[in-house]
């Protein structure tokens, strides 16, 4: 498996780095390098309206400073569009997806609750209706389940019909929806391992399926424990996650290894940068995480 391991990290650029952000880095960081395997970067700014200007380059100085070392040039999700365009392409050719003239508050009106909100009841599907204009692509569904095993939480089943319904693959603003270019990126980069948050754990088998349809490989999954607050809210610019004090960057690398379950010892916040990743990756393991979901930051 180490001569074949490609895991990536794929931020973007909404924000600083927070602790949440940075125990994603920090887990698919040590699980690369303790499988002798490459870590590729890519930023995910393919949401103009809710990225910040700056946070980009932010966040690759942050890694600097905390000692991570990415493999190749970072990728820009935002100059690969020809590339989302092309497997949109390739989708409508095999009659795979279908315009879609809905509102969400239609979809709204005419929808049974799913997992992550309404699931679309396929009104357009068919046609869109009279007097209707087209608004976004969507991808169509079978009623069929997506199973995978995770390498934390164990076995996902997941039927994509009743839990999400067909689901959009570019919006209706024209940019392409994060489902069709994170599946399209893992296969053009030939990721192996995809290791981030449990909150992603639900959209994975959305991902499962236009890997499917585009005859894209399956990596290997493992969703880590995500930051949340008091509240149980997920830490994220939306619940004003504070952004990583890097003053003392042991200090923020100490706090990820600490959330992660990995119990650095406190002798470890008064060492260099290249101790504490010596460190962590001869201790590294998961076990500690397994099925754990959240945890909570104070």
């Amino acid at each position: 498996m180490a001569a074949g391991y490609i895991g990536r990290f794929a931020p973007s650029p909404t924000g600083p780095l927070h602790i949440g952000s940075l125990m994603a880095a920090v887990g698919s960081y040590l699980e690369a390098r303790t499988h002798g395997g490459r870590w590729l970067l890519r930023m995910e700014d393919l949401d103009p309206p809710r990225e910040v200007p700056g946070a980009a380059d932010g966040i690759l100085r942050d890694l600097e400073t905390l000692g991570f070392q990415w493999d190749g040039p970072v990728v820009y999700q935002s100059a690969r569009l020809a590339a989302y365009d092309e497997a949109l392409a390739r989708l409508q050719a095999a009659g795979a997806v279908f315009p879609c003239a809905c509102s969400r508050s239609e979809i709204a009106d005419n929808a049974v609750t799913g997992i992550e909100g309404p699931v679309y009841p396929g009104t357009c599907r068919a046609g869109i209706p009279a007097g209707k204009t087209a608004r976004a692509l969507r991808v169509k569904v079978g009623s069929i389940q997506i199973q995978f095993q995770d390498a934390l939480q164990g076995p996902v089943s997941q039927d994509l019909a009743q839990d999400i319904g067909d689901f959009i693959v570019r919006r209706a603003d024209g940019c392409h929806a994060y489902q069709l270019a994170v599946a399209v990126d893992d296969g053009w980069q030939g990721v192996t391992h995809v290791v981030r948050g449990a909150d992603l754990l639900l959209s994975t088998p959305r991902q499962i399926h236009i890997q499917t349809l585009l005859k894209l490989p399956h990596p290997i999954y493992m969703h880590l424990p995500v930051a949340v607050n008091g509240a149980g809210e997920k830490l994220s610019k939306q619940t004003h996650a504070a952004p990583l004090a890097l003053s003392r960057p042991t200090s923020a690398l100490w706090q990820a290894l600490h959330q992660l379950q990995q119990s650095p010892p406190q002798s470890l916040l008064h060492a260099s940068i290249d101790d504490i990743w010596s460190w962590a990756s001869e201790r590294w393991q998961t076990t500690a995480m397994t099925g754990l979901l959240s945890v909570e930051i104070a």
